[in-house]
């Protein structure tokens, strides 16, 4: 078993930072392969980044050059900055370990 907690979301201004937190506990090894997936109503969930067990970092076209995934492999947490944020980046963001998920966490930029 694997449980992610999920943290830093909020309400931000266009061109504003969040930092969000996913801290994992259990049955874990290392923060590789661990990603972030965006959820909007109505729309299936989306991958926004992801991380490596070697630390290559992948990001949708959408949020490159914006935003940055990292990790603390003793902490076993995965962090997610996110700058100059946008309207269309407002959603519920997952954190995701082997198809372990979550309770998410609210983000909303006002435009």
């Amino acid at each position: 078993q694997v449980q992610l907690v999920e943290s830093g979301g909020g309400l931000v201004q266009a061109g504003g930072s969040l930092r969000l937190s996913c801290k994992a506990s259990g049955n874990i090894f290392g923060i590789g392969g661990m990603a972030w997936y965006r959820q909007v109503p109505g729309k299936q969930r989306d991958l926004v980044a992801r991380i490596s067990n070697v630390g290559v970092t992948t990001y949708s076209d959408s949020v490159k050059g914006r935003f940055s995934i990292s990790g603390d492999n003793a902490e076993n947490t995965v962090y997610l900055q996110m700058n100059s944020l946008k309207a269309e980046d407002t959603g519920i963001y997952y954190c995701d370990y082997r198809n372990y998920w979550g309770q998410g966490t609210q983000v909303t930029v006002s435009a």
